[in-house]
C-alpha cells in the first residue's frame, strides 16, 4: 500500500510549467491566488528560487496555486506582463496581476510582500 505524498502544486516533485495555451484556465480562471514563476532553463537565479517556490507550495497547499511559465517559450506572456528579466514572479488575484517580485527572494520576503494581499 502507498501513500500519495505530493503535493497539489507540486507533481514529481517539480512545479507545474503551464504555457500560453493553459494560461487562462490555469492562472486567470482560479479563484484562488495564483503565484507565477517567469523563468527560463538556463538562469541560475530561477534554479536557485525554484527551491523556496516549491517549499511555499508544499506550504499554502491548495490554498494558492504555484506555477511556472518558460520566459522564452511563452514570449508571447512574458511581452504582454512585461517580463524584462528572469526569474520574475507574478502574484494574481481573481485573474488580476496584483504583484511582481523580480529576482530571487527569500521565502520570509515572498510572504512578507503577499501577506497584506492575501488577508
Amino acid at each position: 500500500m502507498s501513500e500519495k505524498l505530493e503535493k497539489p502544486n507540486i507533481k514529481n516533485g517539480a512545479l507545474r510549467v503551464i504555457t500560453a495555451a493553459d494560461f487562462t484556465s490555469e492562472v486567470l480562471a482560479p479563484n484562488q491566488p495564483v503565484l507565477v514563476q517567469f523563468w527560463t532553463a538556463w538562469s541560475r537565479p530561477c534554479q536557485i528560487l525554484d527551491s523556496v517556490l516549491r517549499e511555499l507550495a508544499g506550504a499554502w497547499g491548495e490554498k494558492v496555486k504555484v506555477v511556472k511559465v518558460d520566459a522564452d517559450s511563452s514570449l508571447d506572456l512574458s511581452l504582454c506582463y512585461d517580463i524584462q528579466s528572469v526569474p520574475t514572479l507574478l502574484y494574481f488575484v481573481h485573474g488580476k496581476p496584483c504583484e511582481r517580485i523580480v529576482g530571487t527572494a527569500s521565502k520570509d520576503a515572498i510572504l512578507a510582500k503577499l501577506k497584506s494581499l492575501s488577508e
